[in-house]
């Protein structure tokens, strides 16, 4: 009976064996390695405080993502440029086996890809959940032609920061506020208070950042160009800046060379030379946005305004997916940044910053410095990108051409007018060849 059973049991087994080698067989995964660049990223997570860095963040989320991904054994790999050498990581690795499967870094550099044709829609990963979660006016800036081709993570709001002690020494103390609030001058104030600090502050120290020697500071003065209320763009996104108003603005902002508004040949001036003499104590007004907060130990020494003409911009941080012509590699590209939106433990990595998400943000509203001021100032916020193709990223972008007739300006070179003549031809002429060179992703 027992030599039975056992014979049973083996025949049950080979059974078992050929029904497994025959219908039963399993389907290997193909291996995957998705390759995911950014530039190096601080990251400030309250959610998490020991990710201090955004490849601490990716690393850990992408290991994860692997570990429960059923379609594809994937490994990744994790890799920083400098944003000197971006072109080369990016652009100059296509169809190479270093080539940008994922890229996780500001709009500002990376809309320009999308008009590569190498970067893929994302409409198909994003449910109406999340879309009604993240505000209109972000979703604008990631798309082109109504496709979505830029998952926003999380944003930094750019306004300027003003040293309170220099404004009460000077005698301007009814413009301090003693709350975190972002306040709006009138530019009849603007000019009042700078022509008080040009008078009255001592040698060697002045009222107001500029900087014109390269293309750093083409957002803050893109920005001062709208003062007197001009869009500097017109309805067909060609630049419009030899308007009225964009000129009087152009006006206003040489005007504060020859009455001493920034520091001696701002035209040679790059951000770095501001932020010493701010960090010094040597500069009463400068750049701001709620990543700084890490900068300052005595943040009630200072109080916030919004650009002249009550103007604030938006540095967006966010995904793109590039195609390398291996769909399965495609998907699963996407499929993480899916991931990292479906899971709370991801997704709220992004509070620190101000979070794309509404739900995140009113989670963490608490813990994020300022984050209610800054929500109420999102009305100030324009799109300085304006959408626009070849915004950077070789000689004849925007960035590229647009400093040259500042720097001329700032030095005296041109007027004004002048120089409004001279970038409304050399910016169209960049979004021109950008619109003819674009390609976007079928």
């Amino acid at each position: 009976m027992k030599k039975k059973l056992c014979h049973i049991l083996l025949i049950t087994v080979i059974c078992c064996g050929i029904l497994a080698g025959c219908g039963g067989k399993t389907e290997k995964k193909e291996d995957v390695t998705l390759i995911i660049k950014m530039p190096s990223l601080i990251m400030n997570s309250v959610s998490n405080p020991d990710i201090l860095e955004a490849t601490t963040f990716l690393q850990q989320a992408g290991e994860a993502f692997a570990a429960q991904y059923e379609e594809a054994n994937v490994t990744i790999q994790i890799e920083t440029f400098d944003y000197i050498d971006e072109i080369k990581a990016i652009t100059d690795s296509f169809d190479t086996e270093d080539a940008t499967d994922i890229l996780y870094e500001g709009y500002f550099n990376m809309a320009s890809y999308i008009h590569t044709g190498r970067v893929v829609p994302l409409d198909d990963i994003i449910s109406s959940d999340l879309r009604n979660d993240i505000d209109d006016a972000t979703w604008a800036m990631s798309m082109v032609d109504g496709k979505t081709y830029m998952m926003p993570f999380s944003s930094m709001q750019n306004i300027l920061i003003y040293n309170k002690n220099h404004f009460q020494s000077c005698g301007l103390e009814k413009y301090i506020s003693n709350q975190t609030e972002i306040q709006n001058w009138t530019m009849e104030e603007w000019t009042e208070i700078l022509d008080t600090l040009a008078e009255e502050l001592p040698d060697r120290t002045y009222p107001m950042m500029m900087y014109g020697k390269n293309n750093q500071g083409d957002t803050h003065i893109m920005t001062l160009m709208r003062a007197y209320g001009s869009p500097i763009f017109d309805e067909a996104g060609n630049f419009d800046v030899e308007s009225r108003e964009a000129v009087q603005a152009l006006e206003w902002i040489q005007e504060g060379v020859s009455k001493g508004w920034y520091p001696p040949h701002p035209e040679n001036l790059e951000i770095s030379d501001c932020n010493e003499l701010f960090s010094n104590g040597q500069l009463s007004i400068y750049t701001f946005n709620n990543a700084s907060f890490v900068l300052y130990d005595n943040i009630e020494d200072y109080g916030f305004v919004n650009f002249p003409g009550n103007l604030a911009t938006s540095f967006v941080t966010g995904f793109e997916v590039f195609d390398n012509g291996d769909d399965i590699k495609t998907k699963a590209a996407k499929d993480f940044i899916l991931y990292i939106y479906e899971n709370e433990e991801w997704l709220d990595i992004s509070a620190g910053n101000i979070p794309a998400c509404r739900s995140v943000a009113e989670k963490y509203k608490d813990q994020i410095n300022m984050l209610e001021e800054f929500v109420l100032n999102a009305e100030n916020v324009v799109d300085f990108m304006n959408n626009s193709p070849n915004w950077q990223g070789n000689d004849t972008s925007v960035r590229s051409v647009f400093w040259p007739g500042i720097h001329d300006m700032l030095s005296g070179a041109i007027t004004p007018q002048e120089c409004a003549e001279t970038l409304n031809k050399s910016c169209n002429e960049a979004l021109q060849t950008g619109r003819e060179n674009s390609r976007l992703h079928e």
